[in-house]
């Protein structure tokens, strides 16, 4: 039996002029105009497997907390975040670099699997480990790292060979001036031990493939196996990720790289396309995969986007990416009065000890200075590179020794393990301040007297361009700018994209009370 089976069973009573076309039960998903990026902001190697009448994806969460969320979609275009592999932070073995998260549904024993990457506190090396659950939306129970003989794993792809093992697809963590080798090697059928020899599938042996391959995605059509993977730098400002693809008749090969790779490039929109799955839907084949905006997209992070699968007369897939591509479908606005329980859309970092509470007076978030000094933080992706966020901070219910505010967070350099960075606007008790603080040092931008504005203070940020920054505070009916064309710009985070949030430091033991936020995208129907 494949990996996954997939079968459409969504009947449309009305067609949508313009959207959908339905043929025998079955949507033509070339109809759509397809909104890119169908998982907008903060979304790399995206997975997606199928249970029942609905879709189910996850992504990268690199360093924030909550970690690897379950998207669910009944169109593969419209997805809704419903949970959380583990909602609750970090298995206790798992230290940082929570990435490649793989979705693989067990038809038979009606199980789903997670595999995903992570480093392992007591040797700080990086393994693949895996987790699963009953329900795709939980609760998923860790079964921890799988064992490789010391070697170093990342990218963990399941599928069976054409005789209906199981075998797991892993590629071993890059060491400068060795080979980048994508193997597969037996695992048993609760996915809790790998057995028996590696086999090699491919390795970078190709120019345009440079000193990387990795991100395996394997599917069967036809007589073939074939493999989807990722070249090149990945992450960073100078990143050329591209996707090429093998085949062969049998899963360990021996595998043929297709000669018109790489079959996925930069584009007029998106720029270092990479990583993804696939999915069979009734024999038509989509590959959801992350890019970067072209312009800005650094701002903003790797998102996740949808493209079908289009064959040559020799049976190699192609992809044509650019048709009705959107990249503006991120303009999704945002509110949070904290009257109830936290959205599940909040982020912490997941070396972050969380305290807060939520209530009629709102977010009472403790404070402290962690996080490389930018405080207790919770956190969203940025989803476009133009937007507003606002924030009231109640001082009467907060702390004497306490800020608390609104930030853009990143790194101090565009460097993997980076210390954080964050721009910002917080008020206490005595000051209104708009800060910089990088590489642990927080630097005072401007200040104001809190008197001037009372115990209730709006503050507001503005986002421009994705790099550009001011803030404000409300007097009355009116906005004061308090600093003004604050460029962000040496503070993009590496693979990651910005976050925007609200922050509480200083003294331990008090609290910050945040009474709102809320987040308008420029351009939104909202704000037309």
């Amino acid at each position: 039996m494949m990996k996954r089976q997939f079968t459409w069973f969504i009947f449309y009573s009305f067609i949508t002029i313009g959207l959908i076309a339905c043929t025998q039960g079955k949507i033509n998903l070339k109809a759509y105009e397809i909104a890119n990026p169908v998982l907008p902001g903060d979304n790399p190697n995206p997975t997606i497997t199928k249970i029942g009448d609905s879709y189910y994806a996850s992504t990268t969460s690199n360093e924030w907390s909550p970690l690897f969320p379950i998207y669910k979609s009944d169109n593969l275009i419209d997805w809704k975040l419903v949970s959380y592999v583990f909602p609750g932070g970090a298995p206790d073995w798992a230290e940082n670099n929570f990435f490649a998260p793989e979705l693989s549904y067990d038809e038979e024993q009606q199980k789903l699997y997670v595999y995903y990457t992570s480093r392992i506190k007591s040797n700080n090396k990086l393994t693949i480990a895996v987790a699963s659950a009953e329900s795709p939306e939980g609760p998923f129970v860790d079964h921890g790292p799988l064992t490789f003989n010391d070697c170093e794993t990342i990218d963990a792809f399941e599928m069976r060979d054409e005789d209906g093992n199981l075998f797991l697809i892993w590629k071993e963590v890059y060491f400068p001036g060795k080979p980048s080798v994508i193997y597969a090697q037996s695992i048993s059928e609760d996915r809790q031990t790998v057995s028996g020899p590696k086999h090699e599938l491919i390795r970078n042996d190709q120019e345009w493939e440079e000193a990387i391959t990795e991100g395996p995605a394997i599917f069967r059509r036809g007589e073939y196996f074939y493999l989807l993977y990722s070249a090149g730098a990945c992450c960073d400002k100078a990143c050329n990720y591209k996707i090429g693809v093998a085949r062969a008749k049998g899963l360990l090969g021996p595998w043929e790289k297709n000669p018109a790779n790489p079959i996925l490039k930069d584009t007029p929109y998106w720029k270092c396309p990479g990583t993804g799955d696939v999915l069979n839907e009734q024999g038509d084949y989509y590959l959801l995969y992350h890019a970067y905006e072209t312009v800005g997209g650094d701002y903003i992070g790797r998102e996740g986007l949808l493209a079908k699968i289009q064959w040559t007369d020799d049976d190699w897939p192609y992809l044509e990416p650019d048709e009705n591509l959107d990249p503006t479908n991120s303009r999704i606005n945002f509110s949070d009065k904290f009257n109830g329980a936290l959205e599940p859309d909040w982020q912490w970092r997941a070396t972050q000890k969380l305290s807060y509470a939520t209530g009629d007076d709102g977010l009472m978030l403790a404070a402290s200075t962690e996080n490389d000094l930018l405080g207790s933080l919770l956190a969203q992706p940025v989803k476009s590179q133009d937007f507003d966020v606002t924030a009231t901070v109640d001082l009467a219910m907060s702390g004497t020794d306490v800020q608390g505010g609104i930030l853009l967070i990143g790194a101090t350099n565009n460097s993997f393990g980076a210390p954080m960075a964050g721009v910002g606007i917080s008020a206490g008790h005595d000051l209104i301040e708009v800060w910089i603080t990088s590489a642990n040092e927080k630097k005072i931008y401007e200040a104001v007297p809190s008197s001037d504005y009372g115990d209730l203070i709006s503050l507001k940020m503005r986002v421009r361009n994705g790099d550009q920054l001011q803030f404000y505070v409300s007097k009355g009916k009116n906005w004061e700018l308090i600093a003004d064309s604050i460029d962000a710009s040496p503070y993009v985070p590496w693979g990651m994209g910005f976050r925007w949030g609200v922050t509480s430091l200083g003294s331990q033991d008090q609290y910050v009370d945040i009474t709102g936020v809320e987040l308008n995208q420029v351009g939104s129907e909202q704000n037309e």
